[in-house]
């Protein structure tokens, strides 16, 4: 039987069975409480170079299919669930949870108090931590120090390892032409601008200014991505070029925060994040209030705007902010996915709203 444990930075200790690879692996331990969406999650590139944790108690029992992959392969360094399914049923299924982590070289954790686990990383706020799987022993001691000095991946430039590495086009015979910086983009969001007939530009993360232009684009997209968007500094430079021009741009989670620092404002990095498909967002001009998709670790500071930017959406949990808009530009953003994938669709209007923008 294969074995695993998970030591935390504050030396905390989980031993559980182990799934897919046989592998140590470090990096950010965070935690999703979504009941379904798994393949999405890990396929979601804003989660390189994290340790993910599912809150919902059973995972992999509807299996595997690349239909609801966001991005090609799994993108998280870990998993780390309550139960995990070994026989899973359903029509689409294409293999297990299990077999798929372990072609991909990703080890999994099993068995463990996800709850105690996520209530720690609540009160503590994320931490750092290593994921070994074994089949025979470890030495629990080492790995105990170890945790103690895991490198931040957030103090790298995660974008450049996730951006692609060549440009492509998507509908080449759309109405109008968006270039998308991709960050770390999920397919989703592709897949919501094709089907309203656009024709979408995916560029690498430090395509500069006078390369985006030769598209000709009637708009700029910055995707969501991982890590600290401060780190991101050739695509916040573009990005006030853009905005110097007057393009019309919009951001989606690390997009709305890197419109946000080159619009001259703050970002900082949250306690525990956003990382569920029920996060309620409230529209300051309307009041209404709507359930969100999220995925982020960092947050815009509203106040660190100048008076021509106005807050879109914020948080009705813990009252952060969820997206920006300029008082008389065509710049918005949003902290939240309008794409979903997983999670409710209730927000993919926002899409049509930057379309709107555009002409």
């Amino acid at each position: 039987m294969t074995r695993a444990v998970l030591v935390l930075e504050d030396g905390s200790v989980w031993k559980g069975k182990g799934f897919g690879a046989i592998a140590k692996v470090s990096g950010e331990v965070v935690f999703n409480t979504g009941m379904v969406g798994y393949p999405e999650s890990i396929t979601d590139p804003s989660y390189y170079g994290q340790i993910l944790c599912q809150t919902y108690p059973l995972i992999g029992n509807y299996g595997v299919s690349s239909k609801w992959f966001e991005s090609p392969k799994p993108m998280i360094k870990g998993y780390v669930v309550s139960e995990m399914c070994a026989t899973p049923s359903h029509a689409t299924s294409e293999k297990t949870l299990d077999l798929w982590l372990k072609e991909n070289g990703i080890p999994g954790i099993s068995g463990i108090d996800t709850r105690a686990l996520t209530k720690r990383l609540r009160i503590k706020g994320v931490m750092l931590g290593i994921l070994q799987t074994y089949e025979k022993k470890t030495d629990l001691d080492l790995l105990k120090e170890e945790a103690k000095n895991i490198p931040d991946p957030n103090e790298r430039d995660l974008v450049s390892e996730v951006t692609t590495k060549e440009i492509k086009t998507y509908n080449k015979k759309g109405d109008k032409t968006i270039v998308l910086i991709d960050c770390g983009v999920k397919e989703n969001i592709i897949r919501c601008l094709v089907k309203r007939n656009v024709k979408v530009v995916r560029v690498p993360a430090d395509t500069d200014f006078k390369k985006i232009m030769s598209f000709s684009p009637s708009g700029v997209l910055i995707s969501n991505g991982p890590g600290d968007p401060k780190k991101s500094e050739k695509a916040i430079r573009v990005v006030k070029k853009l905005m110097d021009s007057e393009m019309p741009v919009f951001g989606i989670c690390l997009g709305n925060q890197i419109l946000s620092l080159a619009a001259g404002g703050d970002t900082y990095k949250l306690k525990f994040g956003h990382r569920s498909q029920n996060q309620p967002c409230i529209e300051e001009k309307t009041g209404r209030c709507y359930i969100t998709s999220q995925n982020h670790g960092f947050a815009v500071a509203p106040e660190s705007l100048s008076k021509e930017w106005k807050p879109w959406f914020t948080n009705a949990n813990d009252r952060t902010n969820e997206g920006i808009m300029h008082r008389s530009k065509p710049w918005i953003s949003v902290q939240f996915h309008p794409e979903a994938s997983p999670g409710p669709v209730d927000t993919e209007f926002i899409f049509d709203v930057f379309l709107g923008v555009m002409k």
